[in-house]
């Protein structure tokens, strides 16, 4: 936005932030550079760390304070909690009607330097498709028919941080977070978002969808899911036959699975599956959120993921393998379990499947817009306090649109 655009909205800015933060920013001073520091990331600019974003912000608003000094105060040492701004962030969304969409984690990476800096260390970006020095978060957003909500980031400690307390002090880390997998916060975060009442799909990549944990903490969970997983995973098909489990003979323990479920027993990788079944595809075509018309080739069928059935474990509950296999390539693209419905038609499975896309337009907005990813601290406390702020503006972005939407639709 420009100056003016931003002048214009200053009061709802500030009562939207009010709504959000009403006591937990504890005094006036920090509420007004809260609200200082969310318009500049609305503020039109290339660049917009601390520096010059307070450069703009004095100069519109014609002030003599130290802007620069007042929002490294506000980010980085003031201690406001941030924790109850995402949740309040979380019930807001659902109060605007919001209901009934795609929940989806995903991680994202930022470029970032010095062994000083919190989580920073050599670990893969798929931004830029290799390993490189940096940030890694784990976010979930909200995906509806028509928008994308970020509601919640969490910083990703790679092992060589969350092994060494006085590292983890040095930085601001809270006693008793250190390093955890992505996937493991991932559940975190569908877990938060659930207490503060959203549900819906659930969906990952297969960085999530591929460990057994994570798929098995959804079987239970309030809402289906679909999740990437790697081609090499093994099934079985759901109604496959094991046999019996043998008679107690009297010695030792009881049996308690099949004969065939043994160390040893083979089963079918997903992409052998899917290559001996080529004839089951077909084309899926209708919408898919921002990536516009959905069209591929899709097949799915209902098994067993068994990719441990080698080492004597027996098959987990039957789900749905979703397969993509687009025209004229030599094999299949990507794979998916997925826990819809058993009777879910195809077309249902594959724009389930697709919703992930929604991560690439608000990371586009989150990252190029606001500056996500331009955060010059090194502590804990200041990069969760950017992230809310940041999370705060963009949902000022996506509700304005959906005003003027229905404005649009009354008219």
């Amino acid at each position: 936005m420009n100056a003016t655009q931003l002048q214009r909205l200053r009061a709802d800015l500030g009562a939207f932030l009010d709504d959000l933060m009403p006591e937990r920013l504890g005094n006036a001073t920090r509420r007004r550079w809260a609200e200082a520091y969310r318009r500049g990331r609305l503020l039109d600019g290339h660049r917009k760390s601390i520096e010059p974003m307070a450069d703009r912000l004095r100069a519109i608003d014609g002030g003599g304070r130290d802007y620069e000094q007042a929002l490294q105060q506000l980010v980085n040492q003031s201690p406001w909690p941030d924790r109850p701004v995402r949740d309040r962030l979380a019930q807001r969304v659902l109060a605007a009607g919001a209901a009934g969409g795609f929940v989806i984690v995903d991680d994202a990476g930022f470029p970032k330097q010095g062994p000083r800096s919190v989580g920073v260390a050599r670990q893969y970006r798929g931004t830029l498709g290799k390993v490189a020095d940096g940030q890694v978060a784990v976010t979930l957003q909200y995906a509806t028919a028509q928008d994308v909500f970020a509601l919640d980031a969490e910083l990703y400690l790679p092992e060589d941080w969350g092994t060494g307390r006085a590292r983890l002090a040095a930085a601001g880390v809270p006693d008793g977070l250190g390093y955890r997998p992505e996937w493991r916060i991932a559940l975190e975060l569908l877990g938060r978002v659930k207490e503060n009442g959203l549900s819906g799909t659930a969906l990952a990549d297969s960085a999530s969808g591929d460990v057994t944990e994570f798929r098995q903490a959804r079987d239970g969970g309030p809402w289906p899911y679909c999740v990437g997983i790697s081609s090499t995973l093994k099934v079985v098909a759901a109604d496959h036959d094991f046999g019996p489990v043998p008679a107690y003979r009297g010695t030792g323990r009881p049996p308690s699975r099949p004969a065939t479920v043994r160390a040893g027993a083979e089963s079918p990788s997903v992409k052998g599956w899917a290559q001996a079944r080529a004839g089951d595809f077909r084309r899926v075509t209708g919408r898919a959120g921002t990536t516009g018309k959905l069209s591929s080739r899709f097949a799915a069928w209902r098994v067993r993921p068994a990719h441990r059935l080698s080492a004597g474990q027996e098959p987990r509950a039957a789900c749905w393998l979703l397969v993509e296999w687009p025209a004229g390539e030599a094999g299949p693209a990507k794979y998916f379990f997925s826990h819809l419905p058993a009777g879910a038609p195809l077309v249902r499975l594959a724009r389930t499947a697709k919703g992930r896309g929604w991560v690439e337009h608000s990371y586009k907005e989150l990252k190029d817009e606001l500056g996500l990813d331009h955060f010059e601290g090194r502590g804990w406390r200041g990069w969760q306090h950017h992230a809310t702020l940041v999370l705060l503006a963009y949902a000022v972005l996506v509700l304005r649109r959906r005003q003027r939407r229905k404005r649009g639709a009354r008219a």
